[in-house]
């Protein structure tokens, strides 16, 4: 027996042995299709034996690298990359490569949505088709071309988003999706929520600058991301170094309305580390009284690779803006005639405010922690935190702002917000196959802040800590794909609440060389948001406290089509979307003597329609993407409307039945350039002042960006926004800004 044991033990020794003799190092590197180095994206490997003895996922860092274990006995290995904004890219791997230990490089290609991977549907790498939503993307050689100031003026060109913005740069600019609320849209930059506690965010205070690319997903996705995604998930991620040699780019540029802007980064990879500081400051006079913005941005993206499985990514963004706050005062070239100073005094016409202005300045961090394992197991951990500080003061609000009727319209007020999120999250995913993936996870975040006006004191404070679990299995059966998850939360101020998630695609037919593949969809789903700060902790002298407040919630279902055309150059996708909104949360006046009240859960609103979007790849670097949006929307019960305008059976205010986008791109090595045009139809509004005025006239919008390198470090670029120089309302009373532009140089000293 000892003789067998010995024997088993020298048997299992030489094994071990000859593994680790054969054991040899497969490097895949991942470049853009200018040869730029690719971060972030999921290699996974397969042996390509028709039972797969390997299956391994990976990262690659900041130069784009990715290191396998490979053996030199393999007949040969398959790799897959998907990278975010870019097709899907399949290579296979001889057995001559692995025992050369040859580095393979994979070029990715542009691709339409469809054949475009995304994350944010899924959390983890899928391509479009695949996501179980409807998701738009902009690249970072697309935000690079457009040049936008904030998120605002990209995201107006993208399918399905409603933008209206408070006219000039950095006034209030808000999102509308698929007849949802501003506030049903969940932000996320660098893996940091940045909206309020309660969704509130402005898109035009948000640079975009070192932008490496943005994701927009509509429909109801509360399952993976919580509170505030009832109705859409934005997310931006920052550009990381790529190159061995260091960077430093800089740059300014000018244009009209006393508009000047400069720019400058530091970044690079070597070894295992790569980098990215920057800064960026914009300022503008705008075009009237009052109307000027400065927006001042510093950050870093800092990556480090522990092992060839373990990565350290550490991430940082400071935003300090100021805003001039004119007021409504223009309607779209009416311009109403109040008393001077009183009912008996003459009429003159409505100026802006002088005085109201505004500084937002914020600050979020992130450290993650990736863990990639053997078999298809993947765990990140991340650590966040974000700061919120506003500060809005109208000093003596202004005597001449009167309504028809002689009452103001403007009040002193100084609004102080200070608010804190903090928080710990956990994501695993297990790739059980090419045709199973789970995806699990949880979060807990610390939501803390002082709200309301220092001049009417107390001010709010508000703490609420949620717990939240969720999982989400992938699963393909054939043509049909599953995907299917739950989320459940804990939340220390409104109790628990359960989201449930499902979505099917079905390929129906398979087609050929025009008619390359038509795809069905289905999918279900609720989501939530969390009420205000104010809304649940508000108390005297002037809210009644209502503990029992619950979040606000949404029964979501859509169905669709997808047609891909020319072996998936041009698609057709068509989407019908059926949105219910209740327990919507309005303040409703309980005692009308010393003008108390509370916030309650009583309000439903509906909205459905459909979108459809044809993209289309013309050229390798080419790509079109146009769109229509019908959505019928009503307010079904509002026992307390604020207007005439809430009123049930209106429709929902600021949602047009018909809108579209369109934005063409020629995204080339020596020049680029991009077309945006937006056309919004006329839509219910109030200017909630006696006024009169219940809509907003439709417009349309047009874009233009570019750069053109003159030199290998030298490059001229431009923006051109409004070039119709249409003169509209996006909002009631304040009137955009007219035909504005830039231009300006940057240069580049070292890199690759």
């Amino acid at each position: 027996m000892r003789v067998v044991r010995f024997l088993i033990l020298l048997l299992s020794f030489s094994s071990s042995l000859s593994l680790v003799a054969s054991a040899t190092d497969l490097k895949i590197k991942v470049v853009d299709p200018q040869g730029a180095a690719v971060s972030g994206a999921q290699v996974a490997l397969d042996t390509m034996a028709d039972v797969a003895l390997v299956h391994d996922v990976r990262t690659t860092a900041g130069d784009g690298t990715v290191t396998f274990i490979a053996d030199a006995a393999w007949a040969g290995c398959r790799i897959q990359v998907l990278a975010s904004g870019f097709a899907a890219e399949t290579v296979h791997v001889s057995r001559q490569q692995i025992v050369k230990q040859a580095e393979i490089t994979v070029t990715l290609r542009l691709a339409t949505a469809s054949e475009t991977v995304v994350v944010s549907a899924t959390r983890t790498p899928v391509l479009g088709e695949s996501a179980g939503a409807d998701v738009d993307t902009l690249s970072g050689a697309q935000l690079t071309t457009m040049q936008p100031v904030a998120a605002n003026d990209a995201m107006r060109f993208l399918p399905g988003a409603v933008v209206n913005t408070a006219g000039q740069h950095g006034g209030l600019s808000s999102l509308f999706v698929r007849g949802g609320e501003s506030n049903y849209n969940k932000v996320i930059v660098d893996g940091v929520t940045v909206n309020e506690p309660g969704g509130t965010f402005d898109f035009g205070t948000l640079s975009l600058a070192q932008g490496d690319r943005m994701e927009f997903v509509r429909g109801a996705q509360s399952t993976l991301y919580g509170s505030d995604a009832m109705t859409s998930v934005v997310q931006v991620w920052t550009r990381a170094g790529s190159t061995l040699t260091p960077e430093l780019r800089f740059g300014a540029d000018g244009g009209n309305l006393g508009t000047a802007s400069g720019h400058a980064s530091l970044a690079g990879a070597r070894g295992r580390f790569d980098y990215n500081v920057f800064g960026d400051q914009f300022n503008t006079n705008g075009a009237g009284i009052n109307d000027a913005y400065s927006d001042s941005l510093e950050g870093a993206n800092v990556g480090a690779a522990l092992s060839d499985s373990i990565s350290l990514r550490a991430r940082f963004r400071h935003a300090n803006s100021h805003s001039g706050l004119p007021g409504e005062w223009n309607f779209n070239g009416y311009d109403p005639l109040v008393p001077a100073n009183g009912p008996t005094e003459p009429l003159v016409p409505l100026q802006p405010d002088p005085s109201d202005s505004s500084q937002l300045n914020n600050l979020l961090g992130s450290v993650e922690l990736t863990v990639n394992q053997p078999s298809g197991w993947q765990h990140r951990f991340t650590e966040f935190d974000y700061l919120y500080r506003y500060n809005e003061l109208n000093p003596n609000g202004d005597a001449e702002r009167v309504d028809p009727f002689g009452d103001p319209i403007d009040f002193a007020a100084h609004e102080v917000d200070h608010i804190n999120r903090g928080g710990f999250e956990y994501q695993g995913d297990y790739s059980e196959s090419a045709r199973a993936h789970t995806t699990f996870g949880y979060r807990v975040e610390n939501e803390n802040g002082f709200v309301g006006d220092v001049d009417f004191p107390p001010q709010t404070h508000g703490q609420r800590l949620n717990n939240d679990v969720y999982v989400q299995q992938q699963v393909t059966l054939g043509r049909l794909s599953v995907i299917a998850g739950g989320r459940f939360v804990h939340d220390s101020a409104f109790g628990n609440t359960g989201l449930p998630r499902v979505a099917l695609s079905l390929l129906a037919l398979r087609g050929g060389e025009i008619f390359s593949g038509t795809r069905l969809r289905f999918s279900y789903a609720t989501g939530f948001k969390e009420p205000r700060l104010e809304e649940t902790f508000a108390g005297p002298p002037y809210t009644q406290a209502n503990p029992g407040l619950k979040p606000e919630r949404s029964r979501s279902f859509e169905a669709g089509l997808l047609q891909d055309f020319y072996r998936g150059k041009v698609s057709f996708n068509a989407t019908y979307f059926n949105n219910l909104f209740h327990d919507q949360i309005n303040y409703v006046t309980v005692d009308p003597v010393n003008f108390i009240g509370e916030y309650v859960n009583v309000n439903q609103a509906f909205a459905q329609g459909a979108e459809i979007v044809l993209a289309a790849k013309l050229r390798p670097r080419v790509l079109l993407n146009t769109a229509y949006t019908y959505t019928s929307s009503e307010y079904l019960d509002n026992p307390a409307p604020y207007d005439a305008a809430y009123d049930p059976g209106q429709p929902l205010l600021r949602r047009p039945k018909h809108s579209a986008t369109t934005l063409l791109s020629y995204l080339g090595s020596r020049w680029s350039a991009n077309v945006g045009g937006s056309f919004v139809g006329p839509r219910a509004d109030s200017d909630f002042d006696n006024f009169g005025i219940d809509h907003a006239a439709g417009y349309v919008r047009a874009d233009l960006g570019g750069w053109y390198a003159v030199h290998r470090r030298a490059t001229l670029y431009v923006n051109v926004e409004n070039a119709l120089d249409r003169r509209y309302n996006e909002v009631v009373g304040y009137p955009a800004l007219p035909i504005n532009f830039r231009a300006g140089v940057r240069f580049r000293i070292g890199g690759e």
